[in-house]
Parts: C-alpha cells; sequence; structure tokens
C-alpha cells in the first residue's frame, strides 16, 4: 500500500525555515504538523498537510543527550493542532544536508513510543515522524496503534510541482 504526502511548496520552506532557526541549548528544533488522508480503493494513501506548528522554546528540555527534548506540553499543542479538525499528527524535525535522510536510532526509539500514544487522542488517522533535509524528506507512518511503514513519495505542490525522498 502506497502512501504519498502532498505539501504546499509554501508550507514546506516555512518549515525548513523554522527548522533552522537556533535554540538557546537544543541543538536542532521539532515541530507538528497536520494532515488530511484520504484512502483509495486499492488501499493506497494520500497524505495532504494543511499545517505547521514549530514547539515553542519554553517546550524544550535541556537534555544534551540528545539533540532536541521536548516536554508534555509541545506534545499536547501537538495533539491539539490534530484534534479540531480532526488530522493525521506528525512530528517534524531536520537533519540538514542534502539528498533523502534518515532517521538517527534515538528518532525511532524515541517515535516508537511517543507516536501511538497520538491514537489515543486522534484515532482512525495514521499518524508518524518527518524528518527533514534541505531538499529532500522521509516519514515513518503509523496506520494503527502496530501497523508502520515509510511513505513512498512526497509531492511539494505549487509551481513547479514535484517529487522527493522516494523510498
Amino acid at each position: 500500500m502506497k502512501t504519498r504526502f502532498k505539501i504546499p511548496a509554501r508550507l514546506l520552506a516555512d518549515m525548513r525555515a523554522d527548522l533552522h532557526r537556533p535554540h538557546a541549548f537544543a541543538h536542532e528544533r521539532v515541530g507538528f504538523l497536520n494532515a488530511g488522508a484520504a484512502y483509495a480503493r486499492d488501499g493506497s494513501l494520500t497524505l495532504f498537510a494543511r499545517e505547521y506548528q514549530a514547539v515553542a522554546d519554553d517546550d524544550y528540555v535541556n537534555d544534551p543527550s540528545v539533540g532536541a527534548q521536548i516536554g508534555p506540553n509541545a506534545f499536547a499543542r501537538g495533539l491539539q493542532l490534530a484534534y479540531t479538525p480532526r488530522s493525521a499528527l506528525f512530528h517534524v524535525h531536520s537533519h540538514g544536508g542534502r539528498g533523502i535522510p534518515s532517521f538517527s536510532g534515538v528518532d525511532l526509539a524515541s517515535g516508537a513510543e511517543f507516536v501511538p500514544g497520538f491514537f489515543n487522542a486522534i484515532g482512525r488517522y495514521p499518524h508518524g515522524l518527518i524528518v527533514l533535509s534541505n531538499n529532500s524528506a522521509t516519514a515513518l507512518m503509523w496506520r494503527n496503534m502496530s501497523e508502520r511503514a515509510y511513505v513512498a513519495e512526497f509531492i511539494s505542490v505549487g509551481a513547479p510541482q514535484f517529487s522527493f525522498g522516494a523510498r
């Protein structure tokens, strides 16, 4: 079952700009992206990015063992972003550089802990993680509490429209 993620070009540029801002102690920025979801008859899924929300400076936890640690208020605000209207919710950060990025071991371990919890507040929608580079992206999505898969294609919607981050 193939999954595509469509993101308006302006929203993608705004997310990348936000995630490149420096923070007083965190080595990377984090945000949340909500998205609509449409399943086709063949089981494929298209996600439509709607809105990005940066994590507030005071919602970061000073933990030098990781690039960025966010607290419970950040997650509560992220869940609110996807609660009304009901939406898919993705935790987003950037590793910079060029090419298709990969999740770190910390990204995968922490995501496996917190993403399934998104289903407690917003069931019926897929949720996941996105890591951006300066010209591509990778997303890991949970269709439900236990079934997960990588997003096959990102599409930047705008002029010009283009695909990136294929897996």
